[in-house]
C-alpha cells in the first residue's frame, strides 16, 4: 500500500499538504530570517534569553510525532472536512505569522533580545495581542493535527503549545518588562497574549 494511503487516504490530499508545509518552511527561513537580519542592518542583539528555543523545538515534536503516529491505530478520527480546515488553518497562522514579523521588521528575531533603541511595537496586530506570531504558531500546529484528522493529536498541539509556548511567553514578558520598562508594562495591562479580548 503506498504511504499517501496511510497517511491520508489520498495523493492529492498529501501533495497539497506538503506544499502548505513547504509555504511554511519557506517563510520561516525568508520571512522569520533572511528579511528581518538585512532590516537590522548588521545591527547587533544587545541583551538576549537563551535556551527557550530548544523548548519550542521540543513542542513541535510532540506535535508531528502525535499527528502522525496516532492515526495509524485508527483512533479518535476526524472527517475529511477536518483535513481541508486544518489545510486553512495552517495557512492562515503562516500569514498571522509572517504579518507580525513584518511589523516588527528589525525588531524581530528568533531569540528573545532587544536592540539598541527598541520601542514597544504597537500597531498591526500587535495593537490587540502581544504575542501574534506565536498565535500563529499555535494556528499552524492545529492546523497540522486538524490535516491528520485525529482529535488526539489536536489535544497534543494545545497541551504541548501551553506548556512550551506559554512558558516562553512568561519569559519573554519578564525580560521586555526589565529591558523596555513602563512602556512594556502599559501595554500588558490594554492586551491580551494570544486572541484578542480574551486571552
Amino acid at each position: 500500500m503506498p504511504t499517501y494511503d496511510l497517511i491520508f487516504g489520498n495523493k492529492d490530499y498529501v501533495l497539497i499538504f506538503a506544499a502548505v508545509v513547504l509555504i511554511w518552511l519557506s517563510s520561516e527561513v525568508v520571512g522569520g530570517r533572511i528579511i528581518p537580519s538585512l532590516r537590522r542592518g548588521g545591527s547587533k542583539i544587545e541583551q538576549r534569553k537563551k535556551g527557550l528555543n530548544n523548548v519550542a523545538g521540543a513542542g513541535w515534536i510532540a506535535v508531528i510525532l502525535a499527528s502522525t503516529l496516532i492515526p495509524q491505530f485508527d483512533i479518535s478520527i476526524l472527517p475529511d472536512w477536518a483535513y481541508f480546515l486544518g489545510i486553512v488553518m495552517m495557512l492562515a497562522g503562516v500569514a498571522l505569522r509572517q504579518w507580525a514579523v513584518a511589523v516588527l521588521g528589525r525588531y524581530f528575531s528568533n531569540v528573545i533580545g532587544v536592540q539598541a533603541g527598541q520601542k514597544v511595537v504597537q500597531t498591526g496586530p500587535y495593537r490587540l495581542i502581544r504575542h501574534p506570531s506565536y498565535t500563529g504558531i499555535l494556528m499552524i500546529q492545529i492546523g497540522i493535527a486538524l490535516a491528520f484528522q485525529t482529535w488526539a493529536a489536536v489535544l497534543v498541539a494545545g497541551l504541548s503549545f501551553g506548556l512550551t509556548y506559554g512558558h516562553r511567553m512568561l519569559s519573554e514578558e519578564k525580560f521586555l518588562t526589565r529591558e523596555l520598562g513602563d512602556s512594556y508594562v502599559e501595554y500588558m495591562k490594554r492586551t491580551k497574549r494570544l486572541v484578542p479580548f480574551l486571552i
